[in-house]
């Protein structure tokens, strides 16, 4: 694989700290939500920021996928994530994925073949392909 761009990010104090990029572009305060045990104060989690990373990196693979599959995608567009955690059977932690397509305008079996297609192309999909539970959805 050749490497073309590389994103660098630093972390303090864990889920209570505070999260920054090295182009400080990112700077997020960290809370831990309270169904984790913590205070659910204003900060950010994990979670989120992973969710809002695979929404768009998915989205935007749509993009592609759609322009090569020679689909025009709706101006309304979009992704959700909901990326959850809790225990796994076999200790420690583990996350689960919903991706869910909101394409308005498509019929069912096109939204859901182009969605199928960019699980195959996007870079978190197969980062977590066997290790995250991952469902795609239509909205």
């Amino acid at each position: 694989m050749s490497i073309l761009y590389t994103a660098r990010a630093s972390a303090n104090k864990g889920r209570q700290g505070r999260a920054w990029s090295d182009d400080d572009r990112l700077d997020v305060q960290l809370s831990t939500p309270s169904e984790l045990g913590g205070d659910g104060g204003s900060g950010t989690n994990p979670e989120q920021l992973f969710a809002a990373g695979y929404a768009a990196c998915f989205m935007s693979a749509m993009g592609l996928v759609a322009q090569q599959d020679k689909i025009t995608l709706p101006e309304d567009a979009k992704v959700d994530a909901e990326v959850g955690i809790g225990p796994r059977d076999a200790g420690g932690y583990g996350l689960e994925v919903t991706l869910i397509g909101h394409l308005p305008g498509l019929d069912t079996e096109q939204a859901n073949a182009l969605m199928a297609k960019t699980e195959q192309v996007c870079p978190y999909s197969n980062a977590t392909r066997g290790n995250v539970k991952t469902t795609l959805k239509l909205g």
